[in-house]
């Protein structure tokens, strides 16, 4: 492959079309297929897949979004059964959201696929390499946002 940015550029149009199809097309386990699971369901529900219980908080941090609007997920996700609020043991006044036990094997093998392909993809470069690959989609969603 040539290193030309017009190059780079026709192999990033045809490939990122691509992707999205894919991860679209990766519909809910028969499992979840029941539920009213978004797309904006699919990030938090990834966090705390290989994170394991987080607060509030720190998902509305990770997830870059208000603390309010993870509050309607996890409130939206709880009452359907897929994610459990308990009681932060340390600090009485914070919750920890986690899955729910009887859903986290179909989590799993829906997000966790994809999550495998990543460190697939990933694990062969360096960490300056990676760096900058994830920088570089950072730049590109926001040159993105500007259009």
């Amino acid at each position: 492959m040539s290193t030309s940015v017009d190059d780079a550029i026709r192999t990033l149009l045809l490939l990122m079309p691509r992707l999205i199809g894919r991860a679209k097309r990766k519909p809910p386990p028969p499992e979840l297929a029941g539920f009213n699971l978004a797309p904006r369901h699919l990030s938090l529900l990834a966090y705390l897949l290989f994170e394991g219980g987080l607060g509030v908080n720190e998902l509305a941090s990770r997830l870059e979004v208000a603390p309010a609007t993870v509050s309607l997920m996890v409130g939206d996700l709880s009452r359907q059964g897929i994610l459990l609020r308990r009681e932060d043991e340390a600090d009485r006044r914070r919750t920890i959201v986690s899955i729910a036990p009887e859903h986290h094997a179909a989590i799993d093998g829906w997000l966790g696929r994809g999550a495998a392909a990543w460190r697939a993809a990933l694990s062969p470069l360096t960490p300056e390499q990676r760096r900058l690959f994830v920088d570089t989609l950072l730049a590109y969603e926001r040159a993105a946002e500007d259009l």
